[in-house]
């Protein structure tokens, strides 16, 4: 990693934050995030409630907390599945090209025609709408076809170098030269990747949720909390402020992390 690398620095730092204090959602909140009267109707950030409470008396920070744990967990299920899917496929079809490559890119051109939003709300249609596995599924099929392009792209372009052919020359099977000769040299490619779509699985899981086709009540979502927020932005103010603040932390430290990995191509 070069040094004085601000935007890696500054990520990572960030992202580590943010991730101890999701983690602690886990095991432990100020309040039962769901528990009604948990203090006054609609108090302003105090002592007791740091974030105030809402329209039911519940705590805010709990309900962030909480909320923030559902988004980086659907986010995360949602990269694995796309990540892996779309990197097998890129892998394959870059670097034995020919007709693996036509049939798995025309797959994956069939599935980038329709709009991934749209893809999303047919494949919850189709399974269970409101579960997080629904939405996971469903993402995770629509964060397919970036993946496999990007994939492809590395891949294809490391086949005909100097030590691929010779690896091939030495007897090295097409596993052994996908993972171990090419898949390292991808990585300054495919790290940055992965961070853009953690960013966008967290938007897109927060607008389906504030859509209300994405994950309902008694789940707590930063998406479906905003949705509740609109409706008190003028009695309540600082819900919204805070689970707002909450996204664009999440998306502004991976990105950052994410700018980092990228200045430092060839040099991971």
């Amino acid at each position: 990693m070069k040094r004085g690398n601000g935007f890696f620095i500054a990520g990572l730092a960030l992202t580590c934050l943010l991730a101890a204090l999701i983690l602690l959602g886990f095991f432990w909140t100020p309040y039962d995030p769901n528990a009604m009267a948990a203090g006054p109707k609609f108090s302003a950030p105090s002592p007791a409630h740091w974030m105030g409470t809402d329209n039911f008396g519940r705590d805010i920070f709990s309900r962030v907390l909480q909320g923030a744990g559902t988004t980086a967990v659907i986010a995360l299920a949602t990269l694995a599945i796309g990540a892996v899917c779309g990197c097998l496929t890129g892998a394959l079809t870059g670097y034995f090209g020919g007709p693996v490559d036509e049939l798995l890119m025309r797959l994956n051109d069939g599935l980038t025609a329709f709009p991934s939003i749209l893809l999303a709300l047919v494949m919850i249609s189709i399974l269970e709408p409101g579960k997080k596995r629904s939405v996971i599924l469903a993402l995770g099929l629509v964060f397919i076809p970036g993946f496999a392009r990007v994939t492809r792209t590395a891949f294809a372009s490391l086949r005909d170098v100097n030590y691929i052919k010779s690896a091939r020359l030495m007897g090295a099977s097409g596993p052994r030269i996908l993972a171990v000769h090419m898949l390292p040299n991808t990585l300054p490619v495919l790290l940055p990747a992965l961070t853009i779509g953690f960013n966008n699985a967290v938007l897109a899981e927060a607008s389906m949720s504030f859509l209300g086709i994405g994950v309902t009540p008694p789940d707590a979502s930063l998406g479906y909390m905003l949705s509740e927020a609109q409706g008190m932005l003028f009695a309540a103010p600082w819900y919204a402020g805070g689970t707002g603040l909450v996204i664009v932390l999440m998306v502004f430290s991976v990105g950052l992390l994410g700018e980092g990995l990228r200045r430092d191509r060839g040099v991971l």
